[in-house]
């Protein structure tokens, strides 16, 4: 993947896609509730729990690459109250605010013996935060879509980011999307899940 490809190419690079990613993701959080842990989501195998795990030490990883520049090979240890979806909330905010770092887009970082800029990173995690924000919003209801604006602009990147020799173990295979169907669905869609299901 090239760096142009990965940049957005416009103002506030990578970040203009993650900061709606992150909103969007804290606004689908709201929904949860500790009864809701065990309830399956769109990620094949996965309960809320297993991905709000997950999804906590990607959002970790992203903020530890804005802020201290690397990515550590550890993942963050879970606190110890064990509220999963508080974590959740707390490391969206603090992602938020380091948001404003990565658009510095040209600055490299370290991932463990690998080099990538900030702005690639915030694109892929904008791709992360706002598929596992339609997956919670998913798994705690019948859904919200993701914003036409930010699904339409993940959808111009993802397939640089997801090709068809690396999908797997990341992503399902691409389902076929309705014809009538949004940018969310298609995203969704494309990255292997199933809107209708």
């Amino acid at each position: 993947m090239t760096e142009a490809a990965a940049s957005p190419g416009r103002p506030g690079g990578g970040s203009a896609l993650l900061r709606p990613a992150i909103g969007y993701a804290l606004a689908a959080a709201d929904a949860i509730t500790p009864g809701m842990l065990r309830r399956p989501t769109p990620c094949r195998g996965w309960d809320l729990r297993m991905l709000l795990r997950h999804v906590n030490e990607s959002m970790a990883a992203l903020s530890e690459a804005a802020v201290a520049g690397r990515v550590s090979v550890w993942p963050a240890d879970e606190p110890p109250a064990g509220d999963l979806a508080a974590t959740f909330r707390d490391r969206a905010r603090e992602l938020a605010e380091a948001c404003g770092v990565c658009d510095h887009c040209d600055r490299v970082i370290g991932i463990g013996d690998r080099s990538i800029t900030l702005s690639t990173v915030a694109v892929l995690g904008a791709l992360e935060v706002a598929l596992h924000g339609w997956d919670i919003s998913r798994a705690c209801g019948p859904g919200r879509p993701i914003p036409a604006p930010l699904a339409a602009g993940l959808l111009e990147i993802a397939p640089l980011l997801v090709g068809g020799s690396d999908r797997a173990p990341l992503f399902a295979p691409a389902v076929t999307p309705a014809p009538e169907a949004g940018p969310s669905d298609r995203l969704a869609a494309f990255l292997g899940r199933d809107p209708l299901a």
